[in-house]
């Protein structure tokens, strides 16, 4: 008889905690898991499902206005905001009962409360109740951050965004980064006139620096105003129930709603961390080895709490590793090379390896660029000036693909795949020798023959 109550407790009931507690359980393990908001964590209920929803949603106002090329004669097409925030609660609750339902199923204890560590091998839920786990695992991902303004308060985040009683007329954005983009394309789609207000020189830092210049110029053209080298300096409240934004560039603007998308920060505080030892590195986040353990004896992280990559496959895939090295006498680690990603804004990117710019600073043989932009077919009839933007970078040394970026639509579907073939070491001849499939966009991948740089 084990001297704990439980194996395994999990703090944090989002992808990667639900995804080792029900490994764990599977290997035998006697699993717990806590979680004090909603079971599926910030993806399922206030991150990507519902984000991807909302882009769904906006991007039909683009297909009702190019129907009419293609023979079509669409009615005034109405938008309901409040339909699309019910719908959207409807998807997300069906997916939380089915996350909970998949935990009973695994004989996973479940406690709808704030788990915080107390002692070694102890957690204490809300209420006082305790209790013993041979092992912990701390998985309460991240939470959005608010700039140092005075007035931030009058600000939302992308946690209040879904919900919104209704969409204002106009709204400025604070961010450059993945989330400030897709509400930026989104919202604008959605008939709310959208400002995005960066810091930085263009948007997406990390990415490569033609996706961040397609991009950019794909967002202008469709209305979003963008101001780069500009920050946030003050938020007041106005008469009209609106925003006063005073800028860094000395403008002010009156808008209906401020978002601010400035970043995320771990979940650690008030968990009891400092309690029993566990590191917290510079980034604010839980320190951790490869295998996912925390300074603290009997103590295991995973997820956006850690800050390594933070994505949800990746949660799931440390989680995994986690709970088949340590239940399931199966020791492996997750990969955090060649993750693919996309951003869905519209057009949406999908990108996987390395960009130029990391290339040429990493790959001492040299690098060639092959690249292509051209009008999307649908634009053809549809009248719209979408195009496609794709780029191989290549080693010049061993011909392999290095990195692949594409701007356009289906982007992100093309990433997912096309990360096979960069994990499998292809090379550049081995896309020349694959048979392109007409008519698509795809086929653009194994067409490109001359290197433009």
């Amino acid at each position: 008889m084990s001297q704990f109550d439980y194996d395994l407790f999990v703090i944090g009931a989002g992808s990667g905690g639900v995804r080792a507690a029900r490994i764990a359980a599977s290997h035998g393990a006697r699993v717990a898991i806590a979680e004090e908001f909603r079971v599926g964590g910030t993806c399922v209920i206030r991150g990507c499902v519902p984000k991807k929803l909302y882009v769904l949603a906006s991007r039909f106002a683009d297909e009702f206005r190019e129907a009419a090329g293609f023979g079509w004669t669409v009615p005034e097409a109405e938008f309901s905001w409040p339909k699309l925030v019910a719908a959207k609660e409807a998807e997300i609750t069906r997916l939380e009962r089915a996350y909970s339902a998949n935990l009973e199923k695994s004989s996973v204890a479940t406690f709808p409360s704030r788990a915080v560590i107390t002692a070694p091998h102890t957690v204490q839920l809300d209420g006082g109740r305790s209790f013993t786990a041979g092992r912990i695992l701390i998985a309460t991902g991240g939470a959005p951050v608010k700039p140092n303004v005075p007035g931030v308060e009058l600000a939302i985040t992308s946690n209040e965004v879904f919900d919104l009683p209704g969409l204002p007329e106009t709204m400025i954005i604070v961010g450059g980064g993945y989330i400030a983009v897709e509400f930026a394309c989104l919202l604008q789609r959605l008939g709310v006139k959208v400002t995005l207000v960066y810091r930085g020189e263009a948007i997406l830092r990390g990415f490569d620096d033609d996706v961040r210049r397609v991009l950019t110029e794909a967002m202008g053209a469709a209305g979003i105003e963008i101001l780069i080298r500009t920050d946030l300096k003050r938020i007041e409240a106005d008469q009209a129930g609106g925003r006063r934004v005073t800028l860094t560039n000395g403008q002010t603007r009156h808008v209906g709603e401020i978002m601010v998308a400035t970043g995320r920060k771990p979940n650690t505080a008030g968990l009891g961390l400092e309690t029993v030892g566990v590191e917290i590195n510079t980034a604010g986040a839980i320190a951790v080895d490869d295998q996912s353990r925390t300074t603290a004896p009997g103590i295991w992280a995973v997820g956006d709490v850690t800050n390594r990559i933070n994505l949800t496959p990746v949660a799931i895939r440390e989680g995994h590793a986690f709970a088949d090295t340590v239940f399931g006498n199966k020791p492996w680690l997750a990969d955090h090379r060649l993750v693919p990603t996309a951003v869905f804004s519209t057009p949406e990117i999908g990108t996987v390896g390395l960009s130029e710019e990391e290339a040429r600073a990493e790959c001492g043989g040299g690098v060639s660029i092959f690249q292509t932009s051209f009008r999307a077919m649908k634009a053809t009839l549809s009248g719209s000036g979408d195009r496609v933007f794709m780029k191989l970078v290549v080693d010049k040394v061993t011909d392999k693909i290095l990195g692949v970026h594409i701007v356009g639509e289906g982007a992100a579907e093309m990433a997912q795949l096309l990360a096979i073939s960069v994990r499998m070491g292809a090379t550049k001849a081995d896309f020349d020798a694959t048979m392109p499939l007409h008519p698509s966009a795809a086929e653009e991948l194994v067409t490109m023959r001359t290197p433009v740089r």
